[in-house]
């Protein structure tokens, strides 16, 4: 599989057709307003955002949808600092089980295992599928310099993690950023241009941002936002089935957005995956 700067149109194709297929999809300026503010500067140098980047989301459509609904329920289950152990509880097992099941009811996820069948990289039946993507997402493992079971794919995308209380990890889901805002955990400082525009507007569905949060500061961080739950999952699991490299990166363009998503394994799982706007400076 291709790793670099050409644009891999097989998989733009199919993200554009998934993103026209994601009837879940928050609407900007009707579901959700942002406020992007100033340009981020150097990380621990001032706040280029005196307020939150989240001016609104309607709770409530967020809630009537069983995917945001069931995916929200997850993100109260991690121990977010990495070197405590994960303790996972039946109730916890069974709300991973409810939120797969909620994705694999939606056209997005059934393209995505259309897509990776025809790979032979995925079993036709949908309970072995789903079984392949709790394995992928949802199985514990130790991350760096660690012995005990602290991390999980879906932990270090979608909630975040902290490391010695001094790095974030990860935590590169809209929710989960808007939540945490919403409950002052979150300081968002500012956007991080891309080339060729030199600020993002409110109607913008992928951003690079600069934030603080538990006392940590994350120079750049790349979200998209307003997108379901079930298309960034569908996206970065096709990515990371189709990868066989340790790290994989995919040039593909969605809508109006040049994008690099960045997929890692962690053995059979995965261990970060993001998108990057193109001409913005690395991250983790």
């Amino acid at each position: 599989m291709a790793n670099g700067e050409a644009l891999n149109h097989e998989l733009s194709t199919l993200f554009n057709e998934m993103w026209d297929m994601d009837v879940n999809r928050l609407v900007p300026g009707k579901d959700y307003t942002i406020d992007v503010q100033g340009k981020a500067g150097a990380a621990q140098q001032g706040d280029g955002a005196a307020r939150r980047l989240f001016h609104n989301v309607n709770e409530e459509r967020l809630k009537s949808i069983k995917t945001f609904a069931t995916f929200i329920s997850l993100l109260d289950n991690y121990e977010t600092s990495t070197g405590v152990a994960e303790v996972v509880t039946p109730e916890e097992i069974a709300e991973n089980n409810r939120f797969l099941d909620a994705i694999l009811a939606t056209k997005v996820m059934e393209l995505a295992h259309e897509y990776l069948l025809k790979k032979n990289l995925a079993k036709p039946n949908l309970a072995d599928f789903k079984h392949q993507l709790y394995d992928i997402w949802f199985q514990l493992y130790p991350r760096k310099g660690g012995d005990s079971p602290d991390s999980c794919g879906f932990e270090h995308v979608f909630v975040g993690e902290t490391r010695r209380g001094k790095q974030i990890l990860g935590l590169h889901n809209w929710v989960q950023f808007y939540l945490q805002e919403k409950r002052n955990q979150i300081d968002y400082k500012g956007y991080v241009t891309r080339k060729n525009k030199t600020r993002p507007d409110k109607d913008d569905q992928v951003l690079s941002i600069q934030f603080s949060w538990k006392g940590s500061v994350k120079p750049i961080g790349s979200t998209f936002i307003g997108v379901s739950p079930e298309f960034e999952f569908a996206l970065y699991t096709i990515i990371f089935l189709l990868s066989e490299g340790k790290v994989t990166r995919e040039t593909v363009k969605i809508e109006e957005y040049k994008l690099q998503i960045v997929v890692c394994h962690h053995g059979h799982h995965i261990g970060t995956a993001y998108p990057v706007l193109l001409n913005t400076s690395s991250e983790d």
